[in-house]
């Protein structure tokens, strides 16, 4: 029986790390998690934020996801978004999904992030 999403893994082109830590850790607001050592040694990196769990893996043949993406739930959504342009980040609403203020951004390698929050939330 399924009890939970355990973590999302999105892929990044080799040799990538460096600029994803400070993306998902200086913009997002996230922590690095170190990988167990017989999976660090492939590349990538995890990091985590209170339960949210996301592995970003190398993938040879990278290509970003502009469709699947992970949505992530947020607090003070005004707030996130403008620490996201405050980082450079471009932020686009999207005002399609009933009961909740949701906006999508991109990571530095193009994949697609959807964060929401609750509309009786905000």
């Amino acid at each position: 029986m399924l009890t939970a999403v355990d973590h999302v893994q999105l892929a990044v082109p080799s040799g990538t790390e460096d600029l994803m830590r400070r993306f998902y850790v200086d913009a997002l607001g996230m922590t690095e998690i170190p990988k167990p050592p017989a999976l660090a040694a492939r590349g990538g990196c995890w990091f985590q934020a209170d339960g949210v769990h996301l592995h970003l893996g190398v993938e040879t043949d990278f290509r970003p996801a502009k469709k699947a993406h992970p949505g992530l739930r947020v607090t003070g959504i005004e707030t996130y978004a403008a620490r996201l342009r405050g980082h450079g980040v471009t932020v686009v609403w999207d005002g399609d999904l009933p009961g909740h203020r949701r906006f999508y951004a991109e990571d530095p390698v193009g994949n697609r992030l959807e964060f929401l929050e609750p509309a009786h939330e905000v």
